[in-house]
């Protein structure tokens, strides 16, 4: 009991009260827009396109042309040409042919496409060239991981089938698993679907590689779930495997060690109350308890009652104290009467004893447009998150933090040579003496859309800390490191 209080102690809080500045006039005018099939999506994919060490932005703009924006320091942002791109429900960025530059697997309404990325910022379609498989579909989610040393196994979640006369109701449409051949890829299905929103390739409660799909009861209607996929075993867990249903209107799925025990609790948000699932010691989840505070099934500004409507949600330490806060994008699907209109995001600050308190209206981020993607990133180089939100027939907008009195920081990279040359799939874990964090590279999860970026931890207090890596291969590697400064850590097989 003294050691936790101690603890406590020592991670307590080092920052004032959350504050971000609207910074949104520093992008041109980009609007998410369209009829039924782009009510959702809308998501945005942040990375570094030029390997200049700033993140660079894609975002999705359904009927609308996606934009690239390239990142001149500073918040100044400069649109960049790309392929004609339309019905784009948004992007993963992802290095697929390793060769440094990051590439983006862009979602769409109809045959998705590969970009290749030059290190230039500069984008080709490399579908054909790569012989990727898209077919004609309503892809919604995205997720990938590496079987071995080649290229990404890559996961396709398709949305409603449109092709279907009965629809759209109880007509989701398959999913898709592409897996790498020689020549290219193959694609399997991946049934049953019950229309994913969002999709997770991490280390689930088992400490297994599984796929998540969170997916969306308007459309599955009956007979549907949230669903998990053992990938060395190809098979969805059951009860037998301590897998319960669970049914929501699945939107997006976050993913961090909130209570230290290295595994990763879930977030799933959905139509009024966003579950937030604790990894338990036997592999198994429990449903958190309404008192941490992060059910937000209501606006908290306003007088708008009706439940809320959840999308991204992403954990990261906002104030850098040690403790992953949570985002929350929110906003009604488009008018339905039975959801909250005027339906403001979610900033929710983990306090020391666990729980979560509201700050997004004094924060500055509460917004009531109808927000759907987003991302948490260090725009201008300064270890505190900046906040990217995409939005529905309302402009993309783009907020500074400028909190005060910040924590310290890490910005950890990971680099190997081999297919897997960012190392997705490791587990990178931070010790100083206020106590260990730990953060899965991944790619997926979300809405709509994802980063590429050196993994963030605010470090409160400490000046120092102790980093291990468990790489892809079940290598370990330690490093002791200075707070305040962008790492790059590579397997200790490459000297």
């Amino acid at each position: 009991m003294i050691r936790a209080l101690v603890l406590c102690l020592l991670a307590g809080p080092v920052a004032a009260d959350p504050l971000f500045q609207d910074r949104s006039g520093a992008l041109p005018m980009h609007i998410y827009d369209g009829g039924w099939e782009h009510f959702v999506g809308g998501g945005v994919a942040v990375f570094d396109c030029n390997n200049n060490g700033l993140p660079d932005i894609f975002a999705a703009g359904g009927e609308t042309q996606a934009i690239l924006l390239r990142n001149g320091g500073d918040f100044r942002f400069t649109p960049l040409p790309l392929p004609a791109l339309t019905g784009v429900t948004g992007a993963y960025p992802i290095d697929i042919d390793a060769d440094g530059a990051m590439d983006l697997f862009v979602m769409r309404v109809g045959p998705n496409i590969v970009l290749r990325g030059d290190g230039a910022c500069g984008f080709t379609d490399a579908t054909a060239d790569w012989a990727v498989p898209m077919g004609d579909h309503w892809t919604t989610a995205f997720s990938a991981w590496w079987d071995g040393d080649g290229r990404p196994v890559m996961a396709v979640g398709n949305y409603v089938d449109r092709k279907n006369p009965d629809g759209p109701f109880e007509a989701c449409d398959a999913n898709q698993i592409l897996t790498p051949v020689t020549g290219g890829y193959a694609s399997v299905d991946l049934t049953p679907g019950f229309c994913p929103l969002s999709i997770l390739a991490a280390q689930d409660a088992r400490g297994r590689l599984t796929l998540r799909l969170s997916n969306d009861r308007h459309y599955y209607v009956r007979g549907g779930h949230e669903q998990m996929w053992d990938i060395a075993e190809g098979r969805f867990l059951g009860p037998d495997d301590g897998w319960q249903n669970v049914s929501l209107w699945g939107m997006g799925i976050a993913s961090r060690d909130l209570t230290g025990n290295g595994r990763d609790d879930v977030m799933l948000t959905s139509m009024g109350d966003q579950l937030l699932q604790l990894a338990q010691e036997d592999g198994t989840y429990a449903n958190a308890p309404y008192s941490i505070g992060t059910y937000a099934q209501r606006p908290h500004t306003g007088d708008d009652g009706r439940p809320s409507t959840g999308w991204h949600a992403e954990f990261a330490d906002v104030d850098n104290d040690t403790r992953a806060d949570l985002f929350i994008a929110k906003g009604n699907v488009d008018q339905m009467p039975g959801l909250a209109m005027a339906d403001p995001n979610n900033l929710l600050m983990q306090q020391a004893d666990g729980r979560f308190v509201e700050a997004g209206q004094t924060a500055g981020i509460a917004t009531t447009a109808r927000s759907r993607g987003a991302a948490l990133a260090d725009f201008d180089g300064d270890g505190r998150l900046d906040l990217i939100v995409v939005n529905r027939r309302a402009p993309l907008k783009i907020y500074r933090n400028v909190t005060k009195d910040t924590g310290n920081w890490l910005q950890i990279a990971l680099r190997q040579s081999g297919g897997n040359r960012n190392a997705i799939g490791a587990i990178v874990t931070v010790t100083t003496d206020s106590g260990t964090q730990s953060q899965q590279n991944i790619i997926g999860g979300g809405h709509a859309g994802g980063k590429a970026l050196p993994l963030h931890f605010g470090l409160g207090k400490a000046d120092r800390a102790i980093v291990t890596v468990t790489w892809p291969d079940g290598a370990q590697s330690r490093h002791q490191v200075q707070a305040n400064a962008p790492l790059t850590l590579g397997h200790p097989r490459d000297g």
